[in-house]
């Protein structure tokens, strides 16, 4: 019965009048958060008789949707990433990998279409200005630390775009980028903005 239970649960979920409240600034597009479906889920759990339950262990999380009438279920996984924003605690990126970790889970368990990120991102002009960034840099970081690359290049971007070049470069050195995250955070910038930050530098 789990199975006509979810499926039952899939088709009142697409009917219902979701709202996206996450934005990618950088990219453009807008995503559901946990808090955007979670509630509505619940709801239609409760009155399907479903119960889902997400769990983690170092190497796997997992999502369990049980039939609260015969006990029957299913499981979805998914492999653990790991999180290093800077700044942040171990257990402050820990709580980012499982709320990234949770909404990818139930995305996937109740079928929600989301845009596709990688379609959509912004072609990256690279040219040679300070550092040589070099082909796939982005490739190397993890997926939240590009998040915040991303993040601090719309600052850098904003601050240049009302001409105070010196503050922008300012903020970057206060974020003590390594060298790997620097040719990252570079072929995120326009030739302008690089160039503005070269010219602050001096």
């Amino acid at each position: 019965m789990v199975h006509k239970k979810l499926m039952a649960a899939r088709i009142m979920l697409q009917n219902a009048p979701l709202k996206k409240s996450g934005h990618n600034k950088f990219a453009g597009y807008s995503y559901f958060e946990l808090g955007d479906f979670i509630p509505t889920i619940n709801q239609i759990f409760n009155e399907v008789g479903l119960c889902g339950v997400v769990s983690y262990d170092t190497e796997i999380a997992s999502l369990t949707i049980t039939d609260t009438d015969d006990g029957t279920n299913i499981i979805i996984t998914s492999p653990m990433a790991d999180a290093n924003l800077k700044g942040c605690h171990p257990i402050q990126n820990l709580g980012a990998v499982e709320t990234y970790t949770r909404r990818y889970l139930w995305v996937t368990a109740m079928e929600i279409v989301e845009h596709d990120a990688l379609d959509s991102s912004a072609p990256i002009k690279e040219e040679k200005i300070i550092i040589t960034p070099t082909q796939g840099a982005m490739d190397t970081i993890p997926e939240d630390e590009q998040n915040y690359l991303r993040e601090l290049a719309m600052e850098l971007i904003a601050l240049c775009d009302k001409e105070e070049p010196k503050s922008a470069w300012v903020k970057l050195e206060a974020e003590n980028l390594d060298s790997e995250q620097k040719v990252a955070l570079w072929t995120l910038l326009p030739s302008k903005v690089r160039s503005a930050l070269k010219n602050a530098k001096g």
